[in-house]
């Protein structure tokens, strides 16, 4: 996108894929406030209460929702996870009470699938945990009760509005981070400058402005790069306060990141002309962030240098970064595949491979990044990033 781009929705879509009432809301401000930055308007889109894409109680992940992740893929992914934070918990002394803290649960499903394996395999570990379900958003959380309270599962889950001061154990984050509202900035002559969001008759239109932070500079100084000359990209100043938070709250433990993303100078690369924000809406991408509002999803990949530095100074020390291929192939998905005497039917059979095969594909689910970082304990093994003693 470039400055000065008019966007227009005018019979691309029909009018009953746009929640009329939020996208009056944002011209309504825009008319008041005048431009906003796009970080604004990526906020109001996806979390205006009530109206916003995830605030709407409308089912939005899954297969018959806009887009899919991990856990919805298949049970075995909160398996191989639950795999990984047995041995966390083992690592730190196998304690009678250890914490969970999952930001972001979506529809519960990885909360629910790692108590019933560890309920099933690991009764030990199962009983240790306290699992807490960090989601702000009332709809959200109704969801996940739902869920839980047909396996019996919600005297095991705590649910919090925000990160409690203190963790002791594993914070975990499935595409929380990419999801999360970012500034888009281009460069102009050599300089950092900021996209705003503006509003004519018919339709919206992006400018190019000074930055309305100077966080946006400092962010780029601390990685000592700028993207390239007419490029334009997103900077996730929410991805980097989120890691600095978590890691002034967890006390001694781990913090367990899935997210799509890559390391500082790739994802600012210069032949990166137009940045990574997407779109998605019945699982079909999209380019145009000015269509469908509050009824498709918008993310952009995370910027790992950045998360691993903020958490750095946090006091976090990162163990590794690693795809979610490799992590699951380290922690023996494989395994999972069926044998011949298994005593599965065929449609369970193929439907087992096919969920491997999609977690493990390097051009999908496999190439989400995970990232591990610890604080307050020695760690010299750990089997999803291959380490061992």
């Amino acid at each position: 996108m470039r400055g000065g781009t008019i966007w227009s929705m005018e019979n691309e879509f029909a009018p009953a894929t746009e929640n009329q009432a939020l996208k009056e809301r944002i011209i309504a401000r825009i008319r008041d406030e005048g431009p906003i930055t796009f970080r604004d308007f990526m906020a109001m889109a996806l979390y205006e209460p009530r109206l916003g894409y995830y605030c709407s109680g409308r089912e939005t992940m899954g297969r018959d929702g806009d887009y899919l992740t991990s856990p919805e893929v298949s049970p075995i992914f909160s398996a191989m996870v639950g795999r990984q934070l047995r041995e966390m918990w083992q690592v730190m002394g196998a304690p009678d009470r250890w914490n969970i803290a999952e930001a972001g649960a979506g529809n519960g499903t990885l909360c629910r699938d790692v108590l019933r394996w560890a309920h099933r395999g690991a009764l030990e570990f199962f009983e240790a945990i306290r699992y807490l379900i960090v989601e702000p958003i009332p709809s959200v959380e109704a969801r996940q009760r739902e869920r839980l309270q047909a396996d019996a599962l919600e005297s095991k889950v705590c649910w919090l509005n925000e990160m409690p001061d203190v963790v002791e154990g594993c914070v975990v984050s499935n595409e929380l981070l990419d999801s999360m509202p970012v500034r888009r900035v281009r460069i102009d002559d050599g300089e950092l400058r900021e996209i705003f969001v503006d509003r004519d008759e018919k339709q919206f239109r992006e400018e190019v402005q000074e930055s309305s932070t100077p966080e946006i500079g400092r962010y780029f100084e601390r990685l000592g790069l700028l993207p390239g000359e007419g490029c334009t990209s997103e900077v996730n100043l929410a991805a980097v306060e989120w890691m600095s938070r978590t890691g002034a709250a967890l006390r001694s433990g781990f913090v367990l990141t899935f997210d799509y993303g890559y390391e500082a100078e790739e994802l600012y690369t210069p032949w990166r002309k137009d940045g990574t924000l997407l779109c998605f809406y019945k699982h079909n991408p999209s380019n145009n962030p000015y269509a469908r509002i509050g009824r498709q999803d918008m993310t952009s990949h995370v910027d790992f240098t950045s998360l691993r530095y903020a958490g750095e100074m946090a006091g976090l020390k990162t163990l590794g970064l690693v795809t979610q291929s490799e992590f699951l192939t380290n922690l023996g998905i494989g395994e999972a595949l069926p044998g011949h005497n298994d005593k599965l039917s065929l449609e369970e059979r193929l439907a087992r491979r096919r969920g491997v095969s999609e977690l493990v594909d390097p051009a999908g689910l496999g190439r989400i990044k995970v990232l591990v970082q610890t604080k307050g304990i020695d760690v010299s093994h750990l089997i999803g990033l291959g380490l061992s003693d």
